[in-house]
This record gives structure tokens, sequence and C-alpha cells, in this order.
């Protein structure tokens, strides 16, 4: 599966159980490049787009346990150390900030090999840097 992370400079995701950050043409962006898969949300960040939901989406809080390999995963406030061997690619978009953050990426990119980057402009985001990496294990 594709594994898609926000994360700040430092790999911080969350702060005080809320994200850190958020930004509507990250969302279209979303949307429109995986238009064509599913695309797996927990209900926490289903209150980041607007309803009703497109029917690609698949709103379910075990989202990392049921998507499948062709699958793409929006992922806020989840751990993914222990879903790193079924995570083909694990698709960053970076804040080019550093927010408070008390949970931070839990995956050691030294593992993974860095295959495509490019910016685009945020809504309330300057720049939002996309990284892709894929997992050498998978």
């Amino acid at each position: 599966m594709k594994v898609c992370v926000a994360i700040d400079d430092v790999g911080g995701m969350m702060f005080n159980n809320r994200r850190q950050s958020q930004d509507r043409y990250l969302r279209e962006y979303l949307l429109e490049k995986f238009a064509n898969n599913r695309i797996w949300i927990s209900e926490y960040t289903a209150k980041q787009f607007e309803q009703p939901l497109p029917n690609n989406i698949v709103v379910d809080n075990e989202l990392l346990d049921k998507a499948e390999q062709e699958d793409i995963c929006f992922i806020e406030g989840l751990y993914l150390n222990n879903y790193e061997k079924k995570i083909n690619q694990l698709i960053l978009f970076k804040w080019n900030r550093i927010y408070p953050s008390d949970m931070k990426l839990d995956i050691d990119l030294n593992k993974w090999r860095l295959i495509e980057s490019e910016e685009f402009a945020g809504y309330s985001h300057e720049k939002v840097t996309k990284e892709v990496w894929t997992n050498e294990a998978s």
C-alpha cells in the first residue's frame, strides 16, 4: 500500500492528539492524484474533507490493517512501524516548518530510497514538498 503522511521538518505529525496543520490544496492534490485509487482515511481525518466524500474514499479507523497493496492510506495520528513491511511507498508531504509535536513519524528513512520529490504551493503553506520513498524490502 501507499501511505501518505503530512509532517514538519523534524518528522512531527501530531501535538496534543491533534494534527499540527492542514492544507486545503493538499487534500485537493490527493483527491486528484489518486482519483482512480481507493483512499483510506480515519474518522478523524474525514473531518478535513468536504461532505459528501468522493466514492473512492473509505473511512475506517483500522485502515492500515484493511488496505490492500494498490490502496492509498492518508494517515494522521497513527504509528507506522508495525506496518512497514506492508508499505511499498511512503509519500511524505512536508510543511517546511517546525511545529510543536509529541508524535513523530516512526519510520527510519535510512532503510528507504527517495525516488521522487516535487514542490507545490499550498493554500495555508507557501510551499509543500512531496517526497516519494520506496521500501527496498517490499
